[in-house]
């Protein structure tokens, strides 16, 4: 027994993310600001996955078919991702294990392999979407052709090289500068798009259309099963435990605080940026009856004409870029640690990278070059899919650990957190099921 788990094969395991475990020094005294932004940064990686170009497609529909009614799906599954994201940093902090590790403790081999594999699919099928994200980007802002952009996107692997090997602070402050650009483009965009306030604040309440109407369903229903990535989960209860707080009782309660205020912060701005989508779309698409409006690239052919402002699309092109960019880093960062902990396997950094960047390439050259951009529409849809069945494979676990004393201790979650939690369980799984056997069968 130790830390309160109940290890199945020994205590040799190296710590999460090796030498940058514990590698960021924190302070144990000073005003509550100062020790705050010791243990900012986690979360604001974490976000990125809550606003990447997979998000962008149903938030863009949601607003352009439906105004603002879908902003209260919006706000209802920014509030799930943000208590699991607290779970699995209360995981990496009490524990000392990152969600792979303690699956790969807890089962049989045969079905951590299994819980590998799901987890490797999903992080292709991001790294899927962040390459199609990116290579859009490229075309809308440089004119490139997508085949083009797409092939460009496997340069980032000497980008992430770079950043790694300067510490994690540089690969914080990288995510959070490309997270800035993100908000300064769409909070200039609604600047520009002016809605009015009293029909954005009202978008928020939930309304009997999106149960009602079926359109409207599936929309939410989308928006939900797209919020959670699943390699967040395994990403955030490792990173945060890059953080040199005292690996006592004492010391965890304290990171913990701070880590869950951290990832609250970030994920509230990754609520504006969803939100000022749906927003500009409603007010700018739907608000001129262009209600069907549903790919990122035709938003962008649309957004200057309709608001007579040029530089709106090329804001929103500068946005896109910065977002594909910043999932690389997490990407990365989660694909090796998943297979570190699931298999103690550790490979050099860029052999990691160019083997998911390239499974992640090469089928958006070929469906590009075989069907053209629409093509490659369908695969960021699909790469959407492969997601959320991917997600029950990560959520269940999590919770199933931080509900276990014997794993957590006093770190435990209270009996209204567990049932909070099973709840949001149920309901994106269930969400989830429903999108992908109405996206198999074309429902």
């Amino acid at each position: 027994m130790r830390d309160g788990w109940a290890w199945r094969a020994g205590d040799g395991a190296e710590p999460s993310l090796g030498a940058m475990n514990a590698s960021v020094p924190v302070v144990a005294t000073g005003s509550w600001l100062r020790r705050l932004l010791a243990f900012l940064g986690p979360g604001y990686m974490v976000s990125v996955g809550y606003m990447d170009p997979g998000n962008w497609a149903t938030d863009i529909a949601g607003g352009s078919q439906f105004g603002y009614t879908l902003l209260a799906v919006i706000l209802l599954s920014n509030l799930m991702a943000v208590v699991l994201q607290a779970l699995a940093a209360r995981l990496g902090i009490a524990t000392g294990r990152d969600l792979a590790q303690a699956c790969r403790d807890a089962y049989p081999r045969p079905v951590g392999i299994a819980l590998w594999l799901a987890c490797e699919a999903a992080i292709i099928a991001c790294d899927l979407a962040e390459v199609i994200g990116t290579a859009i980007a490229l075309k809308l802002l440089f004119g490139l052709p997508l085949l083009v952009g797409a092939v460009l996107t496997g340069l980032d692997v000497l980008l992430i090289l770079l950043l790694m090997r300067r510490g994690f602070r540089t690969l914080e402050a990288f995510v959070i500068a490309l997270l800035t650009i993100i908000f300064v483009c769409f909070a200039l965009q609604i600047a520009m798009a002016a809605p009015p306030i009293r029909d954005v604040l009202g978008g928020f309440v939930p309304s009997a259309e999106i149960v009602t109407n079926p359109a409207a369903l599936y929309l939410a229903i989308g928006i939900i099963g797209a919020t959670v990535m699943p390699h967040n989960l395994y990403l955030h209860s490792s990173i945060v435990q890059t953080r040199a707080y005292p690996r006592d009782e004492a010391g965890r309660r304290s990171a913990l605080r701070f880590a869950v205020a951290d990832s609250t912060i970030a994920l509230t701005l990754a609520l504006f940026v969803n939100a000022a989508i749906l927003i500009m779309a409603a007010k700018v698409f739907h608000g001129a009856g262009q209600t069907g409006v549903q790919e990122i690239e035709e938003a962008h052919a649309l957004l200057s004409p309709l608001l007579g402002i040029g530089l709106a699309s090329t804001l929103f092109a500068l946005a896109l870029l910065a977002s594909g960019l910043n999932s690389t880093v997490t990407a990365t960062l989660a694909g090796q640690i998943v297979m570190e902990g699931f298999l103690r396997l550790r490979l050099p950094d860029w052999a990691r990278r160019l083997v998911t960047r390239g499974i992640a390439i090469v089928p958006v050259v070929i469906v590009t070059g075989l069907y053209g951009d629409a093509g490659t529409a369908r695969l960021l849809v699909l790469s959407q899919v492969v997601l959320s069945m991917q997600l029950p494979f990560a959520v269940i676990p999590l919770v199933s650990f931080v509900s276990d004393r014997r794993k957590m201790g006093v770190f435990v979650i209270p009996a209204w957190l567990k049932m909070l939690s099973w709840s949001i369980v149920a309901v994106i799984v269930v969400l989830n099921l429903k999108l992908l056997v109405d996206t198999v069968t074309g429902g």
